[in-house]
């Protein structure tokens, strides 16, 4: 009686093996998902900016839109916990409606490095970047306004990433923007705002 169960016994085991054997075989590869620090991304983000300073009289509140586009990394550093540390370039066009002030629209054009944390699984990061750019505003010739519709910007921004999945994630942050006209007239009266900011982005 033992001789025929152990015979049976390693028939079995030797079915096994081979059916594992051949599903090795025929099983597809499949290729590794690229990660977000070596994708595009096109990011679609909204917010609110309250002045918090500037050499303005006039009280703003202002709601940027910016749609950005982001290039894979530039620079990077991995951490033996296999995180990463990467560096890659930003490029906005911002249309900005003035909700509070004498203006009531900016468009405009700003630049700025993404510097960007990632977790190993790229399941999410923490960004900061500081940059600036160009545009116009419908300057109204009121006093503490914008002196000019030619203004600059200077920005900066910090805050966190999800991956929903490989194309898509969700941003959640802070934003500060200062606007003037870089000394063009004077008095120069710019405007300093911080506030936040949401929005989704989406690889390619």
């Amino acid at each position: 009686m033992i001789r025929p169960l152990t015979a049976l016994i390693t028939l079995l085991a030797i079915s096994s093996v081979s059916a594992q054997d051949s599903k090795a075989v025929t099983s597809p590869v499949l290729s590794p998902t690229v990660k977000p620090w070596d994708q595009r991304y096109v990011d679609l983000e909204a917010g609110y900016l309250w002045k918090v300073g500037g050499s303005t009289t006039q009280d703003y509140g202002m709601l940027p839109v910016m749609l950005t586009y982001r290039g894979p990394r530039v620079i990077g550093y991995d951490f033996a916990s296999g995180s990463k540390l990467i560096v890659r370039n930003r490029l906005s066009l911002l249309a900005q409606w003035v909700e509070t002030g004498p203006e009531n629209h900016y468009f405009g054009l700003m630049g700025a490095p993404s510097i960007e944390w990632w977790n190993a699984a790229g399941t999410w990061s923490l960004f900061g970047g500081i940059g600036g750019g160009i545009g116009l505003i419908d300057s109204q010739g009121v006093t503490g306004g914008q002196g000019r519709d030619l203004t600059l910007n200077w920005f900066g921004t910090v805050g966190v990433a999800h991956a929903i999945n490989d194309h898509l994630q969700i941003r959640v942050g802070a934003m500060f923007q200062h606007l003037s006209n870089g000394g063009a007239t004077n008095p120069n009266p710019g405007v300093n705002s911080l506030g936040f900011t949401t929005g989704m982005s989406w690889a390619f």
